[in-house]
């Protein structure tokens, strides 16, 4: 058994691909998750068959989310003692935990510098037996365990090998202009994000009296918004997220990932937070390729600026196709790295973390594939193969 721990939406979207690849293929994969945002409908959707560990904490503080992590350890460990996953992969501290307590090989993913979150590297790395992280991505001391490559944690699922959107949903959002934005907000209470901030509701208000005279705004939030915000909630449903970023015609928000997913669709976005300069991955997408920008919370008024700067751009979509176009030449099908990295484990592990995967060709890894999942009615009878069962630890 391959046991997936997945702890917010972000994670769904990264793994979808390797599992199901890896169920198809006929390995026998078991999703754990931890109530977060619409995490749970996006696996239930999927079809996969999950379980659930402790509900979210109760409160910001550390004491909380110290709590709170010791009671996911302990489910943890009480199904990987019961089941004996031959391998353990997430994002979470909690894998290494359990995995360092029974003898089982973790594999955490991550794409965060140490140096930006690093009560999570204190917590997870020292137990984690390997940490797959791209070039960029810093991690302090913990080097000897990196598995590295070539490419950002949103490119194992918008790759284009992996994820073509949908043209009606842009029908179904664009309206009368032909045109419509994206904002996200995010709650900013992880341990990483304590002392950060973001887009506030006055901002927030700012943001969308001043985009709506040149088109529809559609604004997604993780905290509860104000009814003068409501009424321009996204209204489709979490899985039509990609396909409507993907049309937009600009991303702003708190959020890094949905900033990153953006860039690697070819939108414009920015995003507007204490974080930035600090993550490896946004300043490459930023710096070396022009997909982003990173505006600090010190300067509302340059945010402004900005959105009119790339508005007033008459061929905004076609330059960053263009530059979307030069990053992908670059990268890798993340997917297939993880693929291959697990289903040749431990063999992969002992090529991989002296040599650096990405190295390693695209057409070796996709070669030591038994199948692919071609599309979705491929995946509906894999999945169907492995349930559909919602249960508490």
């Amino acid at each position: 058994m391959l046991l997936f721990y997945l702890g917010h939406p972000a994670h769904f979207h990264l793994f979808r691909n390797t599992i199901n690849e890896l169920s198809v293929s006929g390995n026998n994969c078991m999703v754990l998750v931890k109530r977060k945002d619409v995490l749970m409908d996006l696996v239930a959707r999927e079809g996969w068959d999950y379980l659930q560990v402790a509900n979210e904490r109760k409160g910001n503080g550390r004491l909380a989310s110290g709590w709170s992590l010791l009671r996911r350890d302990l489910d943890l460990w009480r199904f990987a003692k019961r089941e004996r996953p031959r391998l353990m992969i997430g994002t979470s501290a909690e894998i290494g935990h359990v995995g360092r307590m029974l003898g089982i090989p973790s594999i955490v993913v991550n794409e965060d510098d140490a140096e930006a979150v690093p009560l999570f590297t204190k917590l997870a790395y020292p137990f984690a037996d390997h940490i797959v992280v791209p070039e960029c991505c810093s991690l302090d001391k913990w080097k000897e365990k990196a598995v590295r490559y070539n490419g950002f944690h949103e490119l194992a699922y918008l790759h284009p090998d992996r994820f073509t959107p949908t043209w009606r949903v842009m029908l179904d959002l664009a309206g009368a202009s032909g045109r419509y934005f994206i904002l996200r907000f995010a709650e900013l209470s992880a341990h990483h994000d304590t002392g950060k901030t973001g887009i506030g509701d006055v901002l927030a208000r700012r943001l969308v009296n001043f985009l709506a005279p040149n088109g529809t705004v559609y604004v997604t939030s993780e905290r509860p918004m104000s009814s003068e915000l409501e009424r321009f909630r996204f209204p489709l449903s979490p899985d039509r997220m990609h396909d409507a970023l993907a049309f937009a015609d600009l991303y702003i928000g708190d959020s890094q990932t949905m900033a990153a997913e953006a860039a690697v669709l070819g939108t414009p976005s920015i995003r507007f937070n204490d974080f930035v300069g600090r993550l490896g991955y946004l300043e490459e997408l930023e710096h070396k390729y022009g997909l982003t920008y990173g505006i600090k919370t010190s300067a509302p008024e340059a945010l402004f600026a900005k959105i009119d700067e790339l508005l007033a751009m008459p061929d905004l979509r076609q330059e960053w196709q263009r530059r979307r176009k030069r990053m992908l030449a670059d990268k890798i099908d993340v997917t297939a790295l993880l693929v291959w990295f697990i289903e040749n484990y431990p063999e992969s592990a002992k090529t991989s973390k002296l040599t650096m995967v990405h190295r390693i060709s695209s057409e070796r890894m996709l070669q030591s594939r038994v199948t692919l999942v071609e599309d979705r009615a491929a995946r509906g009878i894999a999945t169907r193969t492995i349930g559909n069962r919602s249960d508490s630890l």
